[in-house]
């Protein structure tokens, strides 16, 4: 749980019991059971059916987030039940329609009147689905949108629990992966397939009120249990490489004289002018070639320059973006040419096939800060011209835990933490296989 999120929460007694002693297996035991797990995983055949040190909006799935999403992509893995509210399923590569936050997502708002849903890249601002500032962006609603985060008091949201109680019900197999099984009516899921003749597993390092029900209780880290199982499976656990979003306006505000023209430049967020850009620190403008124009520092949001220049001298600019703590790397540099004549041709590129090109990239140098152009807008009233680019803002690997090797040869060095410490633990809550199918 976020301590942003417990900390909005409302007081409630006899909401479980915290601060329950961990318990560990011994390593023979556990090797075990990690044997016993992937047996287990192994033998069922799917066949589908329909504390941290970092920001909590830079924290990164884990090496057992990107097990699922690997695990999903080989047809093992057919849906996610989640009690976590940190959008990390999502962020990892899950399918929305194959997880249900039966808690909500601090990071998605829903238009309560046409159920249009928005993925933010900023914490929304409330939780017990309350209005935020913002609107639904269909010209035909307009509505306010509600932040998605259940109170104490609300209940938990029919179109999260039908699909989470079907899996559950169809499921042969049911993994419960860090969750202390103690909040009602979620703890009572993996019970669905109990009763149908399936298995249920849990993996925590306290006990359950379920344990007794379990076909098998592991008392180790979620992380060195999957990592085992994916070992033992022989599959591989990708890295995870972050994008984020941003636009770069130029605005043409007022023309001086047939010589020179006004314009603005504008850096904001894909979210709207008021939205925050948490991944970005400062902007430093420059122009090489035009010692007569300033290099700008950009502080503080909105990033915004106003300058006069000769309207018939395209401008070189030069962007040199500060990232914010938790990202992989110190920034990057961007080059945006400008003709303040010429009006540029529109375009919008397949956002899915350029992030997948950074992603590939990101890998295969190991590092973060590519960046390439998605879309550009233009807007006639106020002149302007939109450019909305895709950047990778972090790249993380994972060390395997059976050998000194380090798993596709990535560790985000330039922060100087290790894959373990950057993924410590903040997950999950079910999983399920269901029947002549598998399912997380």
């Amino acid at each position: 749980m976020s301590l942003g999120y417990a900390e909005k929460l409302s007081y409630r007694e006899d909401v479980g019991t915290v601060g329950m002693t961990e318990l560990f297996d011994s390593q023979d035991v556990l090797e075990q059971k990690i044997e016993d797990l992937a047996a287990m995983i192994f033998k069922r055949e799917g066949k589908g059916v329909p504390g941290a040190s970092l920001p909590f909006h830079r924290a990164m799935p884990s090496l057992t987030h990107m097990a699922l999403v690997e695990l999903e992509k080989a047809g093992i893995l057919k849906f996610v039940i989640s009690q976590n509210v940190d959008s990390l399923h999502l962020r990892s590569g899950i399918p929305r329609e194959k997880l249900s936050e039966l808690h909500g997502n601090s990071f998605r708002e829903i238009c309560p009147s046409c159920g249009a849903e928005y993925l933010r890249d900023f914490e929304v601002e409330t939780i017990g689905m309350k209005k935020t500032p913002r609107r639904c962006s269909d010209h035909m609603c307009g509505a306010r949108l509600k932040d998605t985060v259940l109170d104490w008091e609300n209940a938990l949201p029919t179109k999260e629990m039908i699909p989470a109680e079907m899996h559950c019900t169809r499921s042969d197999l049911v993994l419960c992966l860090g969750t202390s099984l103690q909040i009602t009516p979620a703890c009572n899921l993996p019970l669905r397939s109990v009763r149908g003749g399936g298995k249920m597993v849990i993996v925590n390092l306290q006990k359950t009120p379920k344990d007794k029900k379990a076909n098998l209780v592991i008392h180790a880290p979620v992380d060195k249990v999957i990592a085992g199982v994916m070992h033992l499976l022989n599959l591989r656990i990708p890295p995870y490489v972050r994008v984020d979003y941003f636009q770069v306006c130029i605005q043409k505000t007022a023309k001086s004289s047939d010589k020179y023209i006004k314009w603005t430049l504008k850096i904001n967020s894909v979210h709207g002018l008021k939205a925050p850009l948490p991944f970005l620190t400062s902007i430093e403008v420059s122009f090489p070639g035009r010692p007569e124009l300033k290099t700008a520092i950009l502080d503080k949001e909105p990033f915004q320059l106003k300058r006069e220049t000769v309207k018939t001298r395209p401008i070189e600019m030069l962007l040199n973006l500060k990232f914010s703590d938790g990202c992989g790397c110190l920034g990057a540099r961007i080059e945006f040419p400008v003709d303040l004549e010429v009006v540029p041709e529109p375009f919008r590129h397949e956002q899915e096939a350029v992030v997948q090109t950074l992603k590939n990239i990101a890998i295969q140098e190991l590092s973060c800060g590519q960046y390439s152009a998605v879309e550009k807008k233009i807007i006639l009233s106020p002149k302007s011209e939109v450019t909305v680019y895709a950047i990778a803002t972090n790249i993380v690997g994972h060390k395997s835990l059976f050998d000194n090797t380090k798993a596709d040869g990535l560790i985000p060095e330039s922060n100087g933490h290790s894959a373990e410490t950057l993924n410590a633990a903040t997950t999950y809550g079910v999983g399920t296989f269901p029947k002549r199918q598998k399912v997380y």
